[in-house]
């Protein structure tokens, strides 16, 4: 069984989409281990405890230099020791609003993954997060938008697509509408099957060595 380790920063709805998805047989191949969460009051938190699943608390502001400027070395320093402290072979990101640093990149390449809600590359990169995405396809007065999962990089939001799901932007919707959608339509059913799909992998190549 591949254990995975979730990011989040909010809500953690793509967090619990993957734990149902484990309780009903479609992630079988892979067990969620850890929660790592960039706020101690997120409500990702409280669904992690609710499921038994053990939650480390990771704030950037823990993490400073000599000046109390944010210092992201050692900030990946603390993630890469949490990641190997719990055996984890998948890291799975899910509104997790901190970067990502060299050093679990470089730990972990082609493992980690990220669900965006949008068909990349529009409305990707800086600056474009949770409602703000889909503000910027109404205001683009896109017809169609969607969910995107894909491998994570140094880049924002531009490593290797996974999978892709279109879904319909109706008359008269409005960022909430959208964004309800697009979970239910798209990240909700695309996200447990990216990590279905690379845990049975990841199981397959240690098998082999």
């Amino acid at each position: 069984m591949t254990r995975v380790a979730v990011l989040v920063s909010g809500g953690g709805t793509n967090l619990q989409a993957l734990v149902d998805a484990e309780k009903s047989g479609v992630l079988r191949s892979g067990k969620i281990s850890l929660v790592i969460s960039s706020r101690a009051a997120a409500c990702a938190v409280k669904r992690a405890e609710e499921n038994g699943i053990p939650v480390k608390i990771l704030s950037q502001k823990n993490y400073t230099t000599l000046n109390h400027s944010a210092d992201p070395v050692e900030y990946d320093r603390a993630m890469l020791e949490a990641l190997n402290e719990n055996g984890i072979k998948l890291v799975v990101l899910a509104g997790f609003l901190s970067l990502i640093g060299k050093e679990v990149l470089a730990a972990f390449p082609e493992r980690i993954i990220n669900v965006h809600p949008s068909l990349l590359p529009s409305f990707g990169g800086r600056g474009f997060y949770g409602l703000k995405v889909h503000e910027a396809a109404l205001e683009r007065g896109v017809r169609v938008s969607g969910a995107t999962v894909h491998y994570v990089d140094e880049s924002i939001d531009g490593g290797k697509i996974i999978f892709q799901k279109a879904v319909d932007v109706k008359e008269g919707d409005t960022p909430e509408t959208l964004q309800r959608r697009i979970m239910e339509e798209a990240e909700w059913i695309l996200l447990p099957a990216a990590v279905e799909m690379i845990c049975k992998k990841i199981a397959v190549e240690e098998k082999e060595t």
